[in-house]
């Protein structure tokens, strides 16, 4: 008589929006599941604040949530982990691996902050740690470029890996709305938190842009070492500037390899830009992700999809069970940390891309040549200028100069625009902003 394989057992850590959808297709994959790993997975746990809440609509047994998330890791071959932040977060997913559990997690602050800790004591208990629901939620993306892609050389990650703020800036774009009446819609319509911070300043961006870059480029990559810039201080003016390029604005992720002065490093960047209408990253609509990486061998691709949502978010989850499940079955561990290359970050002062600068200035003569000698002098090449005189709601006349520049350092730029306020024929530099994807 064959007995049957004993099931791997599964502690979930967290039962909200995204933890109640991982439960509710274990339970209704649980046949198919058994099937592509080879044993069965069991459900042995589901740690959560309050145990005494409805949940009936999961699908599982009540008797299976509890508060004590500390004995509930040390009982399971696998631990999801999807209840954010560092602490608890951090405590438990350790413990777990002490106790001999691989971890899937989806916490992009945690691995952005700490994911050294994490990797080392993966290794140092032999198992594994998977999370591809960290960045761009259903996005198949973290795991092409460490599997697929890892016998290429990677030059460039772009992308939208924030909804709320691309939701904004579409509706901007599309209604003509300002900043603080597009967030109060999102917010209605469940695209923004109430206090929607994380997202508007950047911050959730810049944890996956850490995360992309220590993948791409095999390099040690911190929240800490990304310059980050929110969306906050983009105008309807600004929209509409961009309109007239022929561009539109994003909130983008850039993570490339580039030439330092002292040698190849890593820039890594979130910050609001212009991209034209032929890059595949403009179509990119409402609180949709997509990810664009330039390779040597591959050439460009783009992952796109629904970035955030709870089933969306587990079907990443649940796809690093199986794959977490699957070395178990066969034994031996999936790939762990690859940081060998150890390129320094460089400063944004050396990032290079071109730029959007709108002047309002001096409706006289000479005031294009002393803009045009301050760009000169900083070493910044003009590409194109137009002149403009704008009307606002009490019918005042300003005139306007828009300057796009050809490709030039941070640095450059900043000294320039510094130098052009100080210009007595410049009342004000009223934007900046990087143009990017030409």
């Amino acid at each position: 008589m064959t007995t049957a394989p004993a099931p791997l057992r599964v502690a979930l850590l967290g039962g909200g929006v995204v933890g109640g959808a991982v439960a509710r297709q274990l339970a209704l994959q649980a046949d198919d599941l058994a099937h592509r790993v080879g044993r069965p997975l069991e459900l042995v746990g589901i740690a959560v604040r309050r145990p005494g809440r409805d949940r009936s609509e999961l699908g599982v047994d009540p008797a299976l949530f509890t508060t004590d998330a500390e004995e509930l890791v040390t009982r399971a071959d696998i631990v999801v982990e999807v209840i954010g932040g560092i602490e608890p977060a951090r405590s438990l997913i350790l413990s777990a691996m002490e106790h001999g559990a691989s971890v899937v997690t989806a916490n992009k602050a945690l691995l952005a902050e700490d994911g050294p800790t994490l990797y080392a004591a993966a290794a140092a208990h032999g198992v594994d740690l998977y999370y591809e629901a960290a960045v761009a939620g259903a996005i198949p993306i973290l795991r092409p470029i460490r599997d697929s892609l890892a016998g290429d050389s990677i030059r460039r990650v772009i992308g939208i890996v924030n909804g709320t703020t691309n939701f904004v800036l579409d509706a901007m774009d599309t209604s003509g709305a300002g900043f603080t009446e597009t967030v109060e819609r999102a917010q209605a319509l469940g695209y923004a938190e109430a206090d929607p911070t994380a997202d508007v300043e950047g911050f959730d961006a810049a944890a996956k842009a850490a995360i992309l870059s220590s993948l791409a480029f095999h390099t040690r990559v911190s929240s800490a070492d990304v310059h980050r810039e929110g969306i906050t201080e983009v105008s309807a003016r600004d929209i509409a500037a961009a309109r007239e390029m022929g561009c539109v604005v994003k909130l983008l992720a850039i993570c490339e390899r580039v030439d330092g002065p002292d040698g190849p490093g890593i820039s890594a960047r979130v910050h609001p830009a212009l991209i034209p209408l032929s890059h595949p990253l403009a179509s990119v609509r409402e609180a949709y992700n997509a990810v664009f990486v330039e390779a040597e061998g591959a050439g460009d691709l783009m992952f796109y999809g629904q970035g955030a949502g709870g089933d969306p978010t587990a079907s990443a989850v649940l796809g690093d069970i199986v794959a977490v499940a699957r070395t178990r079955v066969l034994g031996g561990r999936g790939p762990g940390e690859s940081a060998y290359a150890e390129l320094p970050v460089l400063p944004i002062g050396q990032a290079i891309t071109r730029y959007h600068v709108s002047l309002e200035v001096a409706d006289k003569p000479g005031v294009l040549a002393a803009v045009a000698t301050v760009f000169a002098r900083q070493g910044v090449s003009i590409e194109t200028v137009r002149q403009q005189v704008v009307t606002d709601d009490q019918d005042v006349s300003r005139a306007m100069l828009i300057i796009v520049t050809h490709a030039a350092t941070d640095a450059a730029l900043s000294a320039t625009v510094d130098e052009l306020a100080g210009l007595d024929t410049v009342n004000e530099v009223t934007s900046v902003m990087r143009v990017e994807g030409n």
